[in-house]
């Protein structure tokens, strides 16, 4: 039976949250807390892989106990199953030790279950960075497939999967043997609204929580702050748009101040590179 594992996270709606002016840090609690909108799309293509060959979908997230709204959302979506990694050991985790302990729990889940495809979202939308995927990959082994927009096949009895990745100038099709690890484009599919058995089930759900002590043979230098090379020394909001300075007058005239305009600010780059 067909086993895939959507990885999905719980971020901050980045269309509400605010930045504090004194910090330049976000405030998170300005925000709610929403599923990583390209981790849906991840979780709704595992749903309509089942639907097309049969088999077991499991979600997976690190993160704080709050997070368990997230799998609940996916419960919504079809999951079947849904595990959360919580434990204070993976608090400031950057993209590197996030993939480590998801590679751990990936191997927990494996051995309960054996996984044929993981599915990400291209990104997420705190963090904009598309490396948590390939990073899970690169630890298991497997071949990551980036940016796929379309799913053609999936063999699981002769391992092999066939889709679509996106390009600049249009796509490439890939095919790649299993298991791998597929991140997603938004544009893979649309996700419908939630059935009210799914709902009805998602609200009585509760999921699988593992701790550091749960996972197998884990390295607690790798995980969290300790296990963390990169960080963000700053974060600061873009700068206000300035006024624009309104052309009046016949069109030549306009054309002349705008032309005046352009020679002072090409003065003001010159004096500035020197």
């Amino acid at each position: 039976m067909l086993h895939i594992v959507a990885c999905i996270k719980q971020v901050p709606d980045t269309k509400i949250i605010k930045m504090n002016p004194k910090t330049n840090t976000m405030d998170r609690a300005s925000a709610p807390a929403i599923l990583n909108p390209y981790d849906s799309h991840a979780v709704e293509e595992a749903v309509r892989l089942k639907a097309r060959y049969g088999g077991f979908v499991s979600v997976l997230t690190m993160g704080p106990p709050p997070a368990v709204k997230a799998i609940k959302k996916c419960i919504e979506i079809g999951a079947d199953e849904g595990y959360m990694i919580t434990d204070r050991a993976f608090a400031g985790a950057d993209t590197l030790a996030t993939s480590y302990a998801l590679t751990k729990a990936l191997e927990k889940i494996a051995a309960i279950r054996p996984v044929d495809l993981i599915i990400c979202g291209k990104m997420t939308i705190d963090g904009d960075t598309g490396q948590v995927g390939p990073g899970i990959a690169r630890r298991l082994d497997i071949p990551p497939l980036t940016s796929v927009c379309k799913v053609v096949e999936i063999n699981r009895e002769r391992g092999y999967a066939v889709v679509h990745r996106k390009l600049e100038d249009g796509h490439e099709v890939i095919r790649s043997t299993l298991p791998c690890l597929l991140s997603v484009e938004k544009e893979i599919n649309e996700v419908p609204y939630s059935s009210m058995p799914n709902m009805l089930r998602a609200a009585r759900y509760q999921p699988h929580i593992w701790s550091v002590n749960d996972l197998p043979d884990i390295d607690r230098a790798q995980l969290g702050l300790k296990g963390s090379p990169t960080i963000v020394s700053a974060v600061w909001a873009p700068p206000k748009p300035q006024g624009g300075k309104l052309l009046e007058g016949a069109p030549s005239e306009q054309v002349n101040q705008l032309l005046d305009v352009l020679l002072e600010r090409r003065e003001l780059l010159e004096v500035g590179r020197s």
